[in-house]
């Protein structure tokens, strides 16, 4: 079972893999690192809540931030990080077809202080467009996305941001699947079926 508490993550894990809860869980492992970004995130005012089985936080309703750990790293991933500029060059790509470099990837929790000053000054950019309810320029897809698709990710925040951060092939698979019939309402109860799925990060072909 996926993680719904917060402090479960940071003492048991996200709850994804069967080595939750085990010394062998990348939360274990990049445990002071992670520590480290939770307390500027909290420093910062930011609400603190669990979303896809991580800590996520929040300002003004509007999702600014997520923390991951992963085998080979952890990570800090900015939210709507195209509104930010990066002097630096510090952002990465999630993967190689995101389309936006929002994410800060550490191989040493030591890194996390040395770059927290830029950390603070991207969660303050974030936390001011969510304030000011700042848009964020849509990508131009290559294929039209139907319209109800179009209303459901309007009307749902969560559902939008997931389905901006899949691949353009797992978006091009929903596209797909949706119009595989032309019923409108059809579409609509595909859509809710699927949303758990989209968050999850996953295409219309995958379980």
């Amino acid at each position: 079972m996926m993680t719904t508490d917060v402090a479960d993550y940071f003492t048991l894990g996200c709850g994804r893999c069967d080595r939750f809860a085990k010394p062998t869980c990348s939360t274990r492992r990049w445990i002071v690192g992670l520590t480290a970004l939770r307390r500027i995130c909290r420093d910062m005012g930011l609400s603190e809540t669990v979303k896809w089985a991580h800590p996520c936080y929040m300002h003004a309703g509007r999702n600014i931030a997520i923390i991951g750990a992963f085998r080979e790293d952890f990570r800090l991933t900015l939210m709507n990080a195209s509104l930010l500029s990066d002097p630096e060059g510090l952002l990465e790509r999630q993967g190689e077809n995101s389309q936006t470099a929002g994410t800060l990837r550490f191989v040493d929790a030591d890194r996390v202080a040395e770059h927290e000053p830029a950390i603070r000054g991207f969660l303050a950019d974030l936390m001011h467009h969510a304030e000011a309810g700042t848009k964020v320029p849509r990508q131009q897809a290559t294929f039209a996305l139907p319209d109800e698709l179009i209303a459901a990710l309007d009307d749902d925040p969560d559902l939008a941001e997931a389905f901006a951060a899949l691949t353009p092939g797992r978006q091009r698979s929903w596209v797909l699947h949706l119009e595989g019939t032309k019923v409108a309402a059809t579409r609509l109860a595909r859509i809710a079926k699927a949303r758990d799925r989209i968050i999850a990060g996953k295409g219309a072909q995958e379980r």
